[in-house]
């Protein structure tokens, strides 16, 4: 079996110390719920079949949604603290395979990722698949930190598993394409495992560059028909979901070679991405991808 290789690093500038009028929303809003703890989070409102719908919301919109949800929310509190920084690294083709899936909108397809909990340092290997009716089923496993942007024997055995069983097919050959970032904070209803997600600092890099979000918030809630209270409450203020995966848009903004039609308004409007940024659907540049060898796989 051969060693695990190490990918190089992606390009992770570090921020301004200053934060934005999002994350000062985010920190305000959370402050004074009553906390739940991971354990129970994980006890009693994992809700690793759902529904998801995206929003994007500006500090205001934010503030208003906030504050009609009901007391039954509580804010995930682990070591006293109540937001977090999550690192993700997403695997896909050289040729960008599962991002066209998902930009076709293709019944049979999957995310790959490692996500590590900066300020925890727990760190999992994730497969997100579409189950029925177009719900989110997230299959996991711990694993070290320090394997994280990394596909050992072990994370390929139980990605193979996954999707033979869900799709009945064969695992392409995967590298790591993107590197995001982001603050996070979570509301959670543990009566009936309802969450709220709220990102904001959105980052996107690969070995080239990196790309800064806007100042707004990323809310997504998670719920077992996609009617629960989060999502009335937006509906109420007028607020409609988006089509949109934080996955793709970071692919989009940081490779405009590769077609983005179904986000185009979205890039151009909320991501500042230039209207003329799409080029020709062409395969991505080969320079930027740097493959990864698998322990025992060649």
């Amino acid at each position: 079996m051969q060693p695990i290789v190490e990918r190089p690093a992606m390009r992770r500038p570090e921020r301004a110390e200053t934060i934005g009028k999002a994350r000062a929303a985010l920190e305000a809003a959370v402050a004074h719920r009553e906390p739940i703890g991971l354990d129970e989070v994980i006890a009693e409102a994992a809700l690793q079949t759902r529904v998801d719908r995206k929003f994007l919301l500006t500090p205001g919109e934010f503030t208003a949604l906030a504050r009609r949800l009901g007391e039954e929310f509580r804010i995930m509190e682990i070591d006293g603290l109540r937001t977090f920084r999550y690192e993700s690294v997403y695997f896909d083709t050289e040729d960008f395979e599962q991002y066209r899936a998902h930009r076709q909108g293709r019944r049979r397809r999957y995310k790959v990722r490692s996500r590590t909990y900066a300020d925890t340092g727990l760190s999992m290997f994730e497969i997100k698949t579409k189950g029925l009716r177009g719900a989110t089923v997230k299959h996991r496993i711990e694993q070290d930190p320090r394997e994280a942007g990394m596909l050992t024997e072990h994370s390929l055995g139980f990605l193979d598993e996954v999707v033979t069983r869900e799709y009945g097919e064969h695992v392409p050959p995967l590298q790591p394409v993107l590197d995001s970032s982001y603050v996070r904070g979570t509301f959670v209803n543990p009566l009936d495992g309802e969450r709220v997600t709220c990102d904001v600092e959105l980052s996107y890099a690969n070995d080239e560059r990196r790309i800064d979000g806007p100042d707004l918030i990323v809310v997504e809630t998670k719920s077992a028909d996609g009617r629960g209270v989060s999502d009335q409450a937006l509906a109420e203020l007028g607020i409609r979901p988006v089509s949109m995966s934080k996955y793709c848009i970071g692919i989009a903004l940081l490779n405009p070679q590769l077609p983005a039609n179904k986000w185009s308004r979205l890039l151009h409007q909320r991501f500042n991405a230039p209207q003329d940024s799409r080029g020709p659907r062409t395969r991505a540049g080969a320079a930027l991808r740097r493959p990864v060898r698998i322990p025992g796989r060649g």
